[in-house]
């Protein structure tokens, strides 16, 4: 069993989840760490302090490891709140660097009851929606980073149809 079949089986507690997450090794290696994780999977809090390995030729945050910190985040916070019933897929990144990142960084994930409900209403009848999520990256001092938009591909699956399935 690899270590994202561990997370996926077991990831229902949030400090077991972070724990996992945190030796993820796309993650482990880019020096990006989970801080934090709400008991309803509704916030994470996720940060990256500038280090040899993650710095660019310029010695700020490697837009890819900014890029890497807010990769899987609403995906999975998605997946956790809406349950087995749903597909759920990144579809689009946009990232804007605003400034450099000279420091450490984090970023905040959020997503609203209002927002499950809004997604659970669009995908209803088993049609997609792709919502829009918007994150920023921020340095110590509360300055923005970095903007990123994450698209997501969501569809309601039949549970019946899909067990089915091979």
């Amino acid at each position: 069993m690899g270590l994202v079949d561990l997370l996926k089986h077991f990831d229902d507690n949030p400090t077991f989840f972070k724990w996992m997450v945190n030796l993820y090794p796309p993650l482990f290696f880019a020096g990006v760490r989970v801080r934090e994780v709400s008991k309803d999977f509704k916030r994470i809090v996720v940060e990256t302090k500038l280090t040899w390995y993650n710095r660019n030729y310029v010695g700020t945050q490697f837009g890819g490891t900014l890029y890497a910190m807010v990769d899987p985040f609403y995906m999975i916070m998605l997946m956790k709140n809406l349950g087995r019933g749903y597909v759920v897929w990144d579809k689009a990144a946009y990232i804007e660097f605003v400034k450099p990142g000279k420091g450490t960084v984090k970023a905040v994930f959020e997503i609203t009851q209002e927002d499950i409900d809004r997604i659970k209403d669009k995908t209803a009848g088993g049609e997609k929606y792709l919502p829009e999520f918007w994150v920023d990256v921020t340095d110590t001092d509360n300055q923005v980073v970095a903007k990123v938009k994450k698209v997501l591909y969501v569809r309601r699956i039949s549970l019946d149809k899909s067990l089915t399935k091979g």
